[in-house]
């Protein structure tokens, strides 16, 4: 990240916050969810609120803001690149750089859930509300909603996540809900990501609320996804999650993508932080499965 553009950021932080305001104002919106290649490609970045910075090896990698808005920056850029879905440190900055004229903007609002720690479970909304979203013209807020059969935290959890549901379809905004069954195992919590397992969580998230028609899924790349993306009607986009077999994972993005539902990708770390450095390069990659 060039040194003029921190310096642009930090200086309306300190003496001009209403500039995010103005640059959200002026934002020009994005016409469509869909690029010219007729999906999304939506870059994640709202990992760290939820103290989850690690990438690959490096436990810190996400935890360098400079360097993060750098390889947005650069991932935004991309021909085919839809929107970006981050919390809202990450796009008052990137509203204040003005690179978000023309994408989908999507912000994230449950982070309580911290990674690591007891009560991850507990996801409350501490991020973006339904109002905001709308106040500040994004299209959409995303949840994450991890059910833990076995933790007595899971049905207020689904609680708030069905109340951000039904605010954000009350106002013609994407409600995105990446749904997991969750187990606790030896002290932290797992994904369970057999086929059977997400099928059971779709079925469970797309019932959330009392409408549906503005609900779209966030959902992991596993096994017999044509039966996964047949467990439910609501549109699909599918996550990326941490590759560690970059020549897999887009086959397998590349195959899900093929079925009706499946409207796009949403993919963070792993075109953001690939293990060759090169963000441009596995941003046109992942588009090009498009």
């Amino acid at each position: 990240m060039l040194s003029d553009n921190i310096s642009r950021i930090v200086e309306a932080r300190v003496n001009d916050p209403g500039a995010v305001a103005a640059a959200a104002a002026r934002r020009v919106k994005a016409t469509s969810l869909f690029g010219e290649h007729g999906k999304t490609m939506i870059i994640a970045a709202d990992h760290p609120a939820r103290g989850a910075n690690g990438v690959g090896a490096d436990p810190t990698a996400m935890a360098d803001r400079f360097e993060l808005l750098d390889r947005l920056c650069i991932a935004l850029e991309r021909p085919g690149v839809t929107g970006v879905l981050a919390t809202a440190d990450i796009l008052e900055d990137l509203l204040l750089l003005g690179v978000l004229d023309g994408k989908s903007v999507f912000g994230s609002m449950n982070r309580a859930g911290l990674a690591g720690s007891v009560f991850e479970i507990d996801d409350r909304f501490t991020g973006y509300d339904a109002e905001t979203i709308a106040a500040m013209g994004f299209d959409g807020g995303k949840m994450l909603t991890r059910i833990a059969l076995g933790d007595p935290a899971t049905p207020a959890a689904l609680a708030e996540t069905a109340r951000a549901v039904n605010e954000l379809n009350d106002r013609q905004l994407i409600a995105m809900v990446e749904p997991f069954l969750s187990v606790w195992t030896d002290g932290s919590i797992r994904n369970d990501l057999s086929t059977d397992a997400v099928v059971k969580s779709i079925t469970i998230a797309s019932g959330l609320g009392r409408r549906t028609a503005y609900t779209w899924l966030k959902l992991p790349v596993v096994p017999d996804m044509e039966r996964v993306l047949a467990s439910s009607t609501l549109p699909a986009l599918l996550l990326g999650g941490e590759v560690t077999d970059p020549e897999a994972a887009f086959a397998s993005w590349g195959k899900a993508l093929k079925q009706p539902t499946a409207q796009g990708l949403v993919v963070g770390r792993s075109l953001l932080y690939p293990s060759n450095g090169d963000v441009a390069g596995a941003v046109d990659k992942a588009v090009s499965l498009l």
